[in-house]
């Protein structure tokens, strides 16, 4: 079996931040979402994944490399154009061969891994199997609809008007029937080869299509929001450890500090993460906040937050529920004149004090 990555979106929900970096690389718990899929994979027993890139081929291909520090041999597939995920398949069809294979959302995150569900696949192998999860708004995902006997009887990509509120999540396994599928396929009316459309196929065309109905922990981490309460669940499962020079501070709680960083005259809440080479002075860093390398904060208090490579923090009262991106300056607001200096990228929302 082989895995095929998708990480050639654009992020466009998590803009500015995702205008200069790949969505699939900002970081939960100062780690990047798309390795957490690739352990999953490897520790799934799979050893061969194709990576479909866009775009950002060039960072993606930096952080990840060949695959052996994930204990995998990595292929990169080009697509000039994201035009959908079945347009992916196809696109991976001589990488992929007569393999079986798990398609997996690079910007996904599944608590648990996939281990089980691969087994299952492995033992039944159906021609497809998805997994499902219930959504208060199913509008934005390819729903499913399910009959009295729990069988898949029909899928629908982003429906305007959805039919149950089981929403698959974005992990998919199939044998090789899935490319005849594929290669039927037209654009919907997004102008994309849906994969919806492929599954939809199999079920039309007899062929097994199995789901399974996921309790645990799943996010699709395409917003900020959602970035947040990843980093706030994974931060939670950190065991404490303290590799850094720590002077005249109050730690409490689930708290990393990497080698390398300084924390003096500050108190940390846990759960957080303090990356290496940076340095925390005189500040509050509450719970669930990640600080990510080479950062400087002082005289300031951060909680629920994620703060990425070499930003600087300084003399700012409080900051929380924010996500703030690399190489980023914040300070305090002259006290005169009264009026505010932006710089903001494009789709920023900011909220100001009056």
């Amino acid at each position: 079996m082989k895995a095929l990555v998708l990480a050639g979106g654009s992020g466009t929900r998590l803009r500015p931040i995702t205008h200069t970096r790949a969505k699939q690389l900002v970081p939960v718990a100062n780690k990047p979402v798309l390795f957490y899929g690739l352990e999953a994979i490897a520790s799934a027993g799979i050893r061969e994944a194709g990576i479909v890139v866009g775009d950002t081929h060039a960072e993606i291909e930096a952080a990840v490399g060949d695959g052996s520090a994930f204990g995998l041999e990595i292929t990169y597939l080009r697509q000039e154009s994201p035009l959908g995920l079945a347009h992916a398949v196809l696109i991976a069809r001589d990488y992929l061969g007569d393999d079986d294979f798990v398609m997996y959302l690079g910007d996904n995150f599944i608590v648990g891994g996939i281990s089980e569900l691969v087994e299952r696949f492995r033992t039944e192998r159906p021609s497809a199997q998805i997994m499902l999860t219930r959504v208060p708004d199913p509008r934005q995902f390819g729903v499913a609809e399910i009959d009295a006997d729990g069988r898949v009887v029909g899928l629908e990509e982003k429906p305007r008007e959805p039919k149950s509120d089981l929403a698959m999540v974005g992990v998919y396994l199939f044998t090789p029937a899935v490319h005849e599928a594929v290669a039927k396929l037209k654009p919907s009316w997004r102008g994309e080869l849906e994969i919806t459309d492929a599954i939809q196929w199999l079920i039309d065309s007899g062929r097994g299509v199995q789901s399974t109905l996921i309790t645990g922990y799943w996010k699709d981490t395409g917003n900020v929001a959602d970035m947040l309460e990843v980093n706030r669940l994974v931060l939670e499962s950190m065991e404490p450890r303290v590799d850094g020079d720590v002077r005249d501070c109050e730690l409490i709680g689930r708290v990393v500090i990497e080698a390398g960083a300084l924390v003096r005259g500050s108190r940390i809440v846990g759960p957080v993460i303090i990356g290496a080479g940076t340095v925390i002075a005189g500040s509050y860093i509450g719970p669930f906040t990640s600080v990510a390398t080479d950062c400087h904060v002082s005289g300031s208090e951060i909680e629920y937050s994620i703060v990425l490579a070499r930003s600087s923090i300084k003399g700012v009262r409080r900051i929380e529920a924010s996500l703030i991106g690399h190489d980023v300056e914040v300070t305090p607001a002259p006290n005169t004149p009264r009026a505010h200096r932006l710089v903001l990228g494009d789709h920023s929302k900011v909220q100001i004090s009056q």
